[in-house]
């Protein structure tokens, strides 16, 4: 073998580190990753049927409500905290009596065929609802034509109420509509007449059929381009059918689940389950002016009824989970709510004792407590709902262990309300309130709601109470309006004319391969497309190099 000189070994090192240097390029190069494409459609089921594809008529059916917030925007809109914020307006100036909301109009918006968004269409939307012949909500008719709504200089529009109302902003969240497409047909007869669609949101109607309808992306509205091209929404008769759906693979998402639908929807190995807090709750009502009842009046009797409640384990067992204990009429994500409201923990013994120390105890060994020859019993009543139904039972084998005899009755939701709600007949029921917008608790709690026509069931009336609700009405400052309703939580949790037991979890479901599905906080149920731009169905495969902090948001992989 010959001699190998030094230079030839340099030589031969510098060509191996060149040929690693040209193979580490060209793995980077070739080098790929999956990322997010645009494309495919999602598939979602819902129970009922649209109505009316019309904002205006859309409150009194919950498929028409998400249906036309997808398609509509108003000047306002809610946050996840059910705070008013601008949406197609650019913001708002208050008076400081809350009797004057002098609105700015964005002027970036507009509708789907390119024409933009003018005041025109806000007063024409809110002269709609003013008209003597809107045939839609009575109430929301009933409301507006108490507001003077006049254009000001520039894009601004004027209401003027006639007595200060500070939760007045949740009525500018109603979506508009479009002036040059509806101004003329007559009011009286919009909720016959049909007409395609013209809306400004993020969301366009493409095609309707008799169980479906398809959607697709506003490419005018702003903000981020969603990946997802399509949205088809199939109607079926009610929610159980809609699992089903699911089940066969007719469907991507579960628009609602209900508790009694959960361990079914939990068993599908690829769905995916989301669940949020809804403004609401559900609470057991005293009769507080019924004189066959008297003992309601008395605030330790209420307190011990409360502190026997095992709610953990009525929401456990009834619900499936799907809720959380209450602790005050305001939800626990809202502006208004104090986090340090007096809560009352599961006692029994604490119960009991309240009740003895009242005067109440079992004096003829019948297991039921009693004071001066009157036993502590009455009828519970409740819709015949049949989970429902048997919470009522429930509740009511609970307060048996502490000497009180409720007597569950279920009828019928419109026979609660009609033969007994209404006329004030009952001596304690159970009710459900769903509770959007501005948690303002004078309807439900005020004394002058307490008169039929009302809905202060309860009867309760208390002074100190209808100041503080009465001062939040008035006040625009909402930092002082947060102190009145903390102070409001705290006396209502002292005197409990009310007992509360949850509030309800809003759940849905979407199959895995609908991939970055992450809703965060959900106020209303269509807010669960509040974050769908990031949502995605198709993947491709690009260079390593090729990928941008735009180009590859989020996962890598399908």
């Amino acid at each position: 073998m010959g001699r190998v000189h030094r230079w030839q070994l340099f030589i031969a090192a510098l060509g191996a580190l060149l040929l690693i240097g040209l193979l580490g390029r060209a793995s980077s190069r070739y080098e790929t990753a999956l990322i997010p494409t645009y494309g495919g459609t999602y598939r979602e089921g819902l129970a009922g049927a649209p109505r009316t594809i019309n904002p205006l008529l859309a409150s009194l059916n919950r498929v028409d409500g998400e249906l036309t917030a997808l398609l509509y925007r108003g000047l306002a809109r809610f946050d996840e905290q059910g705070r008013v914020v601008p949406d197609l307006a650019d913001g708002w100036d208050i008076s400081p009596d809350a009797r004057v909301f002098t609105v700015r109009l964005s002027p970036r918006y507009q509708w789907q065929d390119g024409t933009p968004v003018t005041i025109e269409d806000v007063l024409f939307t809110f002269r709609t609802l003013q008209d003597p012949d809107f045939p839609g909500d009575p109430a929301l008719k009933t409301l507006w034509q108490s507001v003077r709504v006049e254009r000001v200089e520039g894009d601004r529009v004027r209401f003027t109420l006639p007595e200060p109302f500070a939760p007045f902003l949740d009525q500018l969240t109603v979506g508009l509509l479009p002036a040059h497409v509806w101004a003329s047909v007559p009011v009286r007869e919009m909720d016959r007449m049909v007409r395609p669609p013209v809306g400004n949101g993020p969301f366009v109607l493409t095609a309707a059929e008799p169980v479906s309808l398809t959607l697709r992306p506003n490419d005018r509205f702003p903000g981020p381009r969603p990946y997802i091209r399509r949205v088809r929404w199939t109607f079926y008769p009610d929610d159980a059918a809609v699992v089903e759906a699911y089940a066969r693979g007719e469907i991507d998402g579960i628009a609602h689940i209900r508790p009694q639908d959960l361990p079914r929807v939990q068993s599908f190995a690829d769905a995916n389950l989301f669940f949020s807090p809804m403004p609401g709750f559900a609470v057991l009502l005293p009769n507080l002016k019924n004189p066959n009842v008297p003992f309601f009046r008395e605030r330790e009797v209420r307190q011990a009824l409360l502190y026997a409640l095992d709610r953990e384990a009525l929401i456990e067992t009834y619900l499936h989970g799907m809720g959380t204990v209450a602790h005050s009429p305001f939800m626990p994500h809202s502006w208004a709510y104090d986090a340090h409201v007096p809560r009352y923990t599961y006692d029994p013994e604490r119960a009991k004792q309240l009740l003895r120390d009242a005067g109440w105890w079992d004096r003829d060994g019948d297991g039921i407590v009693d004071k001066e020859g009157q036993p502590l019993r009455f009828i519970l009543l409740g819709d015949d709902d049949p989970a429902r139904a048997a919470m009522l039972r429930a509740i009511a084998r609970q307060w048996r262990a502490i000497g009180v005899d409720a007597v569950p009755k279920p009828i019928t939701f419109a026979g609660l309300v009609r033969d007994f709600l209404e006329p004030r007949t009952f001596e304690m029921a159970l009710l459900f309130w769903e509770i959007y917008g501005d948690p303002d608790p004078y309807p439900l709690w005020h004394s002058t709601q307490a008169a039929a026509g009302g809905q202060n069931y309860a009867g309760w009336e208390n002074p100190d109470a209808d100041a503080l609700m009465e001062e939040a009405r008035r006040t625009p400052d909402l930092n002082r309006r947060i102190r009145l309703y903390h102070a409001f939580q705290r006396l209502f949790a002292q005197e409990v004319p009310g007992l509360l037991l949850y509030h309800p979890l809003y759940g849905f479901a979407i199959r895995d391969r609908v991939k970055n599905v992450s809703p965060g906080p959900i106020y209303l149920p269509v807010d669960r497309y509040r974050t769908f731009p990031q949502w995605y169905l198709r993947v491709k495969r690009v260079p390593v190099t090729a990928i941008t902090p735009t180009s590859s948001p989020r996962p890598s992989g399908p």
